[in-house]
């Protein structure tokens, strides 16, 4: 078993790469999809994972992607099986485990995460597509009475429990605690709330026996809430960003790979470049796993038209290739302009 984990981490944490989330669910697939005023079908759903997952040269940028479960079976324009197609090209396949989110009940504007209770039964059935690593979302909304104890509390067990039955599959777990960027927060309460979630998180991984070398963490950013006025400038998110992971992620943990959460693609490039540039020493690798701020720009420039898939796949790999530098503290933002 730690043979297969150990090798999954040796695969994905490598210098100048990041995971590409492309684990969209039906519903935030359509989304997706009507911004360019594409009907959602299995079909156009598929070519938009073509669109990406076919890209060549993103091994060059991207360890690893994360999949929905309908992407398993869906296949590119080749006819080759999408986990088969990274494989091939020296991509690890992963999979999105969880089964979205549910309210809590009697605690207004707090949800928590569905399908704990099948998740070891349905593992047994994605490991026939040979994913290698899974990921497992909370979430946590900031407002004057939220995220509450028993959210934080439940959330930290529910990732824990997710990880411990991963290992136990000889799959590497993604841990994803997500403070929600939604609110007129600053950045001041962002870092209050990330560090009591994080502490939560490892207290919980601790409890529960989880391997932190064959654990990879997906967290949000120190950031001010989007609608706030005074947002917090790029060196101070990736100052308080560093300083909350520093205080709270044991050194075992591998690798840590941002999610983007609602940051335009530039913002989430240079605050991940900056925390690079702080001259900080890292005991783990820092580095993105974002799905939004990898893939608009690729939408935008494809609109569901077949003639602008060569203009779609240009536009995601730029922002592959940018992001690959800022994991390595390289980027400028005249680069945008190249």
């Amino acid at each position: 078993m730690t043979n297969q984990l150990g090798q999954t981490i040796k695969d994905m944490v490598v210098v100048g790469k990041g995971i590409l989330a492309a684990d969209e669910s039906v519903r935030t697939a359509t989304k997706r999809l009507a911004s360019i005023n594409v009907e959602s079908t299995p079909e156009t759903r598929r070519q938009y994972r073509n669109l990406i997952l076919n890209a060549h040269g993103m091994e060059k940028y991207i360890c690893g992607v994360i999949l929905f479960e309908e992407t398993l079976h869906q296949k590119s324009d080749e006819g080759i099986l999408f986990p088969e197609l990274l494989e091939k090209n020296g991509i690890v396949p992963g999979i999105k485990v969880d089964d979205g989110l549910a309210d809590l009940e009697g605690q207004p504007g707090e949800q928590f995460t569905k399908g704990l209770d099948t998740l070891s039964k349905r593992l047994e059935e994605y490991k026939k597509s040979k994913p290698r690593f899974a990921k497992w979302r909370a979430v946590y909304s900031i407002s004057e009475n939220t995220p509450s104890d028993l959210i934080i509390k439940k959330n930290a067990h529910d990732l824990a429990k997710y990880a411990k039955i991963c290992q136990e599959h000889s799959i590497v777990p993604i841990v994803e605690p997500e403070v929600l960027i939604d609110g007129t927060h600053s950045v001041e309460t962002s870092h209050k709330v990330t560090d009591k979630v994080q502490r939560a998180v490892f207290a919980a991984l601790k409890q529960e026996d989880v391997m932190l070398e064959y654990t990879i963490l997906k967290p949000s950013m120190v950031i001010s809430g989007k609608q706030a006025e005074n947002r917090a400038r790029v060196d101070e998110v990736a100052r308080r960003t560093i300083q909350c992971l520093k205080v709270n992620v044991p050194e075992e943990i591998p690798s840590i790979n941002f999610l983007s959460g609602g940051q335009t693609p530039q913002e989430a490039t240079a605050h991940l470049n900056r925390m690079h540039m702080l001259g900080e020493k890292l005991p783990w690798y820092v580095s993105f796993s974002y799905a939004r701020a990898l893939q608009d720009p690729a939408l935008k420039a494809w609109q569901g038209k077949p003639e602008n898939m060569r203009a779609g796949q240009e536009a995601f790999l730029k922002r592959a290739r940018l992001n690959s530098l800022a994991a390595q503290g390289k980027y400028s933002e005249d680069m945008e302009n190249d």
